[in-house]
């Protein structure tokens, strides 16, 4: 295992890291993967407690996810889909659109490329519809889309975006619904609702050349998390119609039952029309990626209603959509996705983890008790709270402390939290939370 780990600091520029700490704190060598156990080379097991950046869904080395990718192998691995189509894109595309309301999938293979595909494809709709000067975005404040240079400019974490910002689009941020900070006596409803306010006030004096509002529905995951109330998605749906700007829901993180439904925004209250009807929410783009594939492969989609893409279509080149990627549509990652959707079918996922969450939640009370936890909070598959004293240095002091004890984490912040595949034990996660309270007694951490 050593000689992986000085390979690995020689050879491999690791993700979100500064190399430098990988001296004193090396990466976890994994040798392979057992449902929400990580195995390393000397046999000993991690608890997967954020499900690999919570990509995985089904655990590692589901048997039906594999079978499916070796089925595909045997058929075809990849095809340009510039000119070409194969059953699993097209089967995938027609099943997404059947969840979404939202049909014509265009394929990518990472989260941050999905933002891309939906921010250009926004700004070029208003372009082929004659109003060119709709091309501004807005986002809220602590959000987080994705580090390419058009996502980055929609994302508001400065850790991520002050190195880069002279490369950088100028975007507008509006203030952030994130219920802990609501006033005193005010309700996590009330807040959200006056956050919504100020997006009006924004879109009252720049609708004609904002061209969409990107939203990560629910659940802010950068910001550590944070959590809001669904009558905001309600109104941002409301306030974009009445301004004419297209609403992008950024379910990358939140997608595929993270939140108890199968994607976030279904959670939004329906808006009410004259007389007695009511519409359900809905946004113009849907951006896709981590739990599609279960875990397994890259891919990302973003769909979209049919208004847009009548847009692009017609004879002069220039018109269409011209974004393009060597994998898009990658056969045996759109298996995979088959294979995960399979499984929410058949299995009644949602539904399983909506019982299961309650009793996740009441294994964690006594953490939520605990005297250093502030904002414990919970929403469908993922639990979060803030360590009130917690000191510069936190997040890596608790990562390796937890990870003595058999689970893998990464806090962000002063925030810690959980979220682990699906197929995740009521043991297991009992064992979890005698970790964290074993790290929570400790004050050193």
């Amino acid at each position: 295992m050593n000689d992986l780990l000085n390979r690995t600091r020689a050879a491999v520029w690791h993700p979100c890291t500064q190399m430098k700490q990988l001296e004193a704190a090396p990466p976890l060598a994994i040798a392979r993967g057992e449902g929400a156990w990580l195995i390393d080379p000397d046999g000993r097991h991690y608890l997967d407690a954020i499900s690999s950046w919570w990509v995985n869904l089904f655990g590692h080395c589901n048997p039906r996810i594999n079978a499916a990718i070796t089925d595909q192998l045997g058929k075809i691995e990849h095809v340009m889909l510039a000119g070409a189509t194969h059953a699993p894109v097209v089967e995938l595309s027609e099943r997404l659109a059947a969840l979404t309301g939202l049909g014509h999938a265009f394929y990518a293979s990472d989260g941050a490329s999905a933002t891309e595909i939906a921010l250009k494809m926004s700004a070029h709709y208003w372009r082929n519809s004659g109003q060119p000067e709709k091309n501004g975005f807005i986002s809220l404040q602590n959000g987080y889309h994705g580090e390419t240079v058009g996502a980055l400019s929609v994302t508001d974490i400065p850790l991520f975006k002050d190195t880069y910002a002279p490369l950088l689009r100028h975007s507008v941020q509006v203030p952030t619904p994130d219920s802990r900070r609501a006033g005193p006596g005010e309700s996590a409803e009330a807040y959200a609702l006056r956050c919504a306010d100020a997006l009006e006030a924004h879109l009252a004096g720049h609708a004609a050349t904002t061209a969409a509002f990107i939203v990560e529905p629910l659940v802010q995951g950068a910001a550590g998390m944070a959590m809001y109330h669904p009558a905001y998605l309600t109104r941002a749906r409301a306030l974009c119609d009445q301004y004419n700007v297209h609403l992008i829901a950024d379910e990358i993180a939140v997608g595929f039952g993270r939140t108890g439904t199968m994607f976030a925004f279904e959670q939004a209250p329906p808006l009410p029309l004259a007389g007695s009807g009511i519409k359900t929410v809905r946004p113009d783009f849907i951006c896709l990626s981590k739990g599609i594939t279960g875990g397994y492969l890259p891919l990302s989609a973003v769909l979209t209603t049919d208004d847009v893409y009548a847009a692009f279509y017609g004879d002069a080149t220039a018109r269409g959509f011209l974004h393009s990627h060597s994998y898009t549509g990658n056969p045996l990652a759109c298996r995979a996705a088959l294979a995960v959707l399979d499984i929410f079918e058949h299995d009644q996922v949602i539904a399983t983890n909506q019982a299961r969450s309650i009793e996740f939640t009441g294994i964690l009370a006594e953490v939520a008790a605990h005297s250093r936890v502030r904002h414990f909070r919970h929403l469908g598959m993922i639990w979060a709270f803030d360590v009130a004293d917690a000191t510069p240095g936190f997040s890596t002091r608790f990562h390796r402390a937890v990870l003595a004890l058999g689970v893998f984490m990464r806090p962000v912040g002063n925030t810690v939290y959980v979220m682990p595949p699906y197929v995740t034990s009521a043991d297991d996660m009992r064992g979890l939370a005698g970790a964290m309270l074993r790290c929570l007694d400790n004050p050193a951490i």
